[in-house]
């Protein structure tokens, strides 16, 4: 899309020199002397301004926001919603549509109803931590040394900004949650004043929801630009939820700008996140990409001998041995196998041996142990069963509606359910590019997040994949 060309606008002018009015020459002639007016729709109350680059938009969305809307206010009225026309590239010329952040509705707390008045403290925050999940109960081993590592870095010192944001991945089970609960409570332990608060995504997408709902859009991002260490839990549940992602977005550049530290955990690493816009994408690999691995058969020992204590139990060596060795999918399986060893002793009134053991974790956890492996093929096989599509229909190039969809289904079934990247299943569903693999992802993704019909039938498909 190509950049308008400068028009004269009487009221950016004017805006112009209440800036230029209000900040050092070097600040306005560096940020807003380059900016112009591409378009004012009085009808839709809507302004468009031309920013050279990216960056310039971040830096004004991080730092001059509050002058920026105050001088519209003053020169074109209530109610103007401001986009910036930022130039990606300026040798073809070409531009992107961004949408300011919501002028904030700050909370009581930070208006100042009196210029010489002392701003009054924020209201105390409830962080949302769990207490249990702390640095001592969090074993130290070749699968986590890493991101634990940097966790106690930045508990020490948040301001830092290597590790911003710290993005946390790993498979489910595998600690996530609980280190980074762990970050945030030595945080508070050793920054008090820190106003940290830990998240679900699924919480923060309800919140949105309903300030959406309420008209409170406004106050709910001013709430979230207030924290200084922000933890949210799962963020691949932003997929495909466009909206909630331009309200993180924003939230994001205003907290990353200000050098407030954000910690994200997802079950996959950024590059496989479908559904997700690139700007955030992007935004996650700024800092740090630290994975945790399934732990190891010695960190499984170690985990088990550091429950035991902890719980009052006593096992002996050889039961640790074996448990170590048959749990091997996830330390919540560990615990799961050790609460159920406990009960059985007790209910039973016998110690706990190998042959205990053994039915506890075949009951618990056998049989997803020997459930079959999900293979691309199998994945392909159910798909064309369950759509009544014939696999050689499904591997053209057929551009039929129904084909196309059960194409789709299955690219985003491989994508989830196997480690394969979009390149081989791409090859492998009718010698497709990656690109349009990304493609069938988002689109399946889109329509699972809206379709309730469309969501119960794949949810029955992926019963049957698993089987």
């Amino acid at each position: 899309m190509k950049a308008n060309q400068p028009i004269i606008d009487a009221r950016w002018t004017a805006c112009l020199k209440l800036l230029q009015n209000n900040l050092p020459e070097q600040q306005f002639n560096t940020w807003f002397a380059p900016i112009h007016s591409a378009h004012f729709d009085n009808e839709q109350r809507e302004l468009t301004l031309c920013v050279p680059s990216p960056f310039v938009y971040e830096y004004i969305e991080a730092h001059f926001v509050k002058l920026l809307r105050a001088v519209l206010l003053r020169t074109y009225g209530e109610g103007v919603r401001l986009i910036y026309k930022v130039t990606t590239d300026a040798t073809n010329n070409i531009s992107v549509d961004l949408e300011a952040t919501p002028q904030p509705v700050m909370p009581e707390s930070f208006r100042k109803t009196d210029v010489n008045r002392a701003p009054q403290p924020l209201q105390q925050l409830d962080s949302q931590l769990n207490p249990n999940y702390t640095f001592d109960t969090f074993v130290e081993g070749d699968a986590n040394k890493l991101p634990r590592t940097v966790g106690l870095a930045i508990a020490k010192n948040p301001k830092q900004s290597t590790f911003n944001p710290l993005f946390i991945y790993g498979g489910s089970g595998v600690g996530k949650t609980h280190l980074v609960n762990a970050i945030g409570l030595r945080l508070k332990e050793l920054h008090p004043e820190k106003r940290v608060l830990y998240v679900s995504a699924h919480l923060f997408q309800v919140q949105y929801t309903d300030s959406v709902r309420q008209n409170t859009v406004n106050d709910f991002i001013a709430f979230y630009q207030s924290i200084d260490v922000l933890i949210i839990d799962d963020i691949q549940e932003f997929a495909a939820l466009q909206k909630t992602q331009l309200a993180f977005f924003h939230i994001f550049n205003h907290l990353h700008q200000n050098g407030r530290q954000l910690i994200l955990t997802s079950d996959r690493p950024p590059m496989a996140l479908q559904g997700m816009e690139e700007r955030l994408l992007t935004r996650f690999k700024w800092g740090l990409l630290a994975e945790l691995e399934r732990p190891g058969v010695d960190l499984r020992r170690d985990i088990l001998r550091m429950k035991i204590r902890r719980d009052g139990l006593r096992i002996s060596e050889p039961v640790i041995d074996f448990i170590a060795v048959h749990t091997d999918q996830s330390i919540r399986d560990l615990e799961g196998v050790v609460n159920s060893l406990m009960v059985y002793s007790v209910v039973h009134n016998c110690d706990i041996d190998v042959e205990m053991a053994e039915r506890v974790i075949s009951r618990t956890i056998g049989m997803a142990t020997q459930r079959k492996e999900v293979t691309l093929d199998s994945i392909l096989d159910q798909t064309c069963r369950y759509f009544q599509l014939d696999r050689d229909d499904v591997l053209s190039q057929s551009r039929k509606a129904n084909i196309v969809l059960g194409r789709q289904v299955a690219m985003y079934m491989a994508q989830k359910h196997t480690t394969l990247s979009t390149t081989k299943i791409g090859m492998y569903i009718g010698r497709r590019n990656h690109a349009t693999v990304v493609h069938s992802c988002q689109s399946i993704a889109q329509r699972l997040s809206s379709d309730v019909d469309f969501r119960t039938r794949l949810e029955e498909l992926e019963t049957l994949i698993k089987q």
